[in-house]
């Protein structure tokens, strides 16, 4: 449960840099507000151009002394970071709570796959241990090491997780790593430098940049220009990656991108309808369905859907959004009231244009409960636009091949579903959905850092976890001995 903490004391937090916290230079600071009450949630540095060179700097400096630490060590301070999480865990719920409005369920989430994140980038490095080549004996071979200094990108949404794999994984292969903490999370990022650096990581390994929302840009750019940064991984909107991903080009810098998505989720006439309701539910409401993989998108063959649609009812009916601060709460406020915004103007759009209102009822400032909207159309934005909130549209087909047409008709390509009990067909449908990832008979939500997670199309690309990812934190050369 949260704790009962005097709301007058607001968490301060600066730059992390040198295994300690530092006001930054300019000695700013910004406040991110409570989504549920409106009130100040937290105050933090804001960090400009100089900060960004100086923590550089520093990242650089010590990268040597963690790179050529043995993988086993490496391995151990991580695990160790691993054992920590529970010691922190109210922490980080009484941050998340007001910081980003999250239920109590999705912290536990949040630092279970945190835990998960942490094994599986410490067994990837000791299966792809670095090579130095004063143990080569071969006259032609190759050496892998680690790259040099990370940049790290990470989101509010699932600030836990998404921040711990966004640094661990390069952590593990010996490189140092900067998080730029999101604007609407930054003190809930920071925690995670806490975390690792009571693990043993060493001083200047793991920095943290918080910034105001202003000073975002700038702060990005002079990073991605510093020649000490040698990766960038960004997990966020495709808007925002395209401007990395320009970024990092113009100085030849690699980076993984993990972008938005409109996940579909497809049920076919044989179907256990109770068992695709129960997912759909659960892939498109939880966390307020601001979630990369949320099921955006409940595509069903036209002979059942009058029937599934009745069941999702029900079980959405006590989806009622509300402070999670009060007992029995499941749904919590979106992250802000330029999200609210949007999304009721994307609920509105399509009422107009003849969607029929499932579930759900006008918004109440940041509080938006579980809605369904049936008969979605292209003519409607939602039918194209990513949600990102508790919102999810209804497309009635008449066949399987329609429902991969539908599914495939966006620009995204994350995660995707298909409930049906003819396996093969799944196998065969699953093969023609263009998404990095495809659950058969589950939810679109799925977390398993150990396999390849990324998207295809606007959803962006590289990958996190399983071999799909050694490449983006590690360099590979090639060396030759030739007699004297």
């Amino acid at each position: 449960m949260y704790q009962d903490v005097d709301p007058s004391i607001i968490p301060e937090v600066n730059l992390f840099i040198g295994g300690q916290y530092t006001p930054a230079a300019a000695g700013g600071y910004f406040e991110r507000l409570d989504p549920s009450t409106n009130l100040v949630a937290s105050r933090a540095a804001s960090g400009r151009v100089e900060d960004a060179e100086h923590m550089t700097a520093v990242a650089a400096a010590n990268f040597s002394k963690w790179s050529t630490t043995h993988v086993s060590e490496r391995a151990k301070i991580l695990r160790r970071a691993k054992q920590l999480m529970p010691k922190y865990r109210d922490r980080f719920a009484q941050l998340m709570l007001t910081e980003i409005g999250a239920v109590n369920d999705w912290v536990d989430f949040n630092i279970n796959v945190a835990g998960e994140a942490i094994e599986a980038a410490v067994a990837l490095a000791l299966k792809h241990p670095s090579s130095l080549a004063e143990n080569e004996t071969s006259d032609s071979y190759i050496v892998r090491q680690p790259v040099g200094v990370c940049l790290a990108i990470a989101p509010w949404n699932a600030p836990i997780v998404l921040a711990m794999r966004s640094v661990v994984f390069p952590l593990a292969f010996g490189n140092s790593v900067i998080l730029k903490a999101s604007e609407l999370s930054p003190a809930t990022h920071s925690l995670i430098a806490e975390v690792l650096h009571e693990a043993g990581v060493p001083k200047g390994v793991i920095s943290v940049m918080t910034n105001a929302p202003e000073h975002a840009e700038e702060v990005i750019a002079s990073f991605i220009a510093n020649p000490s940064i040698r990766r960038v991984n960004f997990t966020g909107s495709t808007r925002i990656g395209k401007i990395i991903a320009g970024l990092a080009a113009q100085h030849l810098k690699r980076c993984l991108l993990e972008l938005g998505g409109k996940s579909p989720l497809i049920v076919l006439k044989d179907a256990d309808l109770q068992l695709a309701a129960r997912e759909a539910v659960y892939g498109a409401f939880l966390n307020q369905g601001q979630i990369c993989m949320a099921t955006d998108r409940i595509i069903v063959e036209q002979v059942i859907a009058d029937e599934f649609i009745g069941i999702l009812k029900e079980m959405v009916a006590d989806l009622v959004s509300g402070d999670p601060r009060r007992k029995g709460v499941k749904l919590g406020p979106v992250a802000s009231p330029s999200i609210a915004s949007r999304l009721s103007a994307l609920i509105e759009d399509a009422l107009d244009k003849g969607a029929t209102l499932i579930s759900g009822t006008q918004r109440r400032g940041q509080f938006i409960d579980a809605t369904l909207l049936d008969h979605i159309t292209p003519m409607m934005r939602i039918y194209s636009e990513e949600c990102f909130g508790p919102i999810a549209g209804i497309y009635r087909v008449d066949s399987p091949e329609e429902a991969i047409t539908v599914a495939n008709n966006c620009e995204y390509g994350l995660a995707s579903a298909i409930f049906t009990r003819d396996i093969p067909l799944a196998r065969r449908m699953a093969c023609l959905l263009e998404s990095g990832a495809c659950h058969i008979n589950s939810a679109t939500v799925k977390d398993d850092p150990a396999m390849p997670f990324g998207g295809l199309k606007a959803s962006g690309y590289g990958r996190f976890g399983s071999d799909a990812c050694v490449d983006e934190f590690t360099e590979v050369s090639w060396i030759t001995v030739s007699p004297t």
